[in-house]
């Protein structure tokens, strides 16, 4: 392979994750692969695995949401993101309505959790708290 245009026929797991945008740095692909989050055809793959053209991906996204897609193509270097969402097919099912709902009620939930209070506590509501956590 003399071209550096060819397409190579086997490619790293972690490489191939960071190039078609289904993670924001190799870094981050590395670390979901070595903590079980990516599947390959059925099996917990890790970083370095070699994939294919026609291989299915199970990738495991927070709050248990699981996203599958097939590799049709593969890139070693970096491409635009309307091209890089050519290299898969993504088999995800719409989500179900509860799924919708219970997505909305914990964004809400992590959005009220961020109120900082205005001030720290007296030394009064120091004590309260930590007699209210049992210390």
């Amino acid at each position: 392979m003399d071209d550096d245009s060819a397409v190579p026929s086997a490619i790293r797991l972690d490489v191939w994750l960071d190039v078609a945008c289904l993670f924001k740095t190799r870094a981050e692909a590395q670390r979901a692969c070595l903590g079980g989050k990516v599947d390959v055809n059925g099996q917990a793959a890790k970083p370095h695995r070699l994939i294919r053209a026609g291989d299915e991906l199970r990738i495991t996204r927070t709050f248990g949401r699981r996203q599958t897609v097939v590799v049709r193509e593969l890139a070693e270097r970096h491409v635009r993101r309307d091209l890089a969402r050519q290299l898969y097919e993504d088999r995800t099912p719409p989500p179900s309505p509860e799924e919708l709902e219970a997505r909305r009620l914990e964004r809400m939930f992590r959005a009220s959790a961020r109120v900082q209070p205005s001030r720290a506590p007296t030394r009064r509501e120091r004590r309260d708290i930590l007699r209210l956590k049992g210390r």
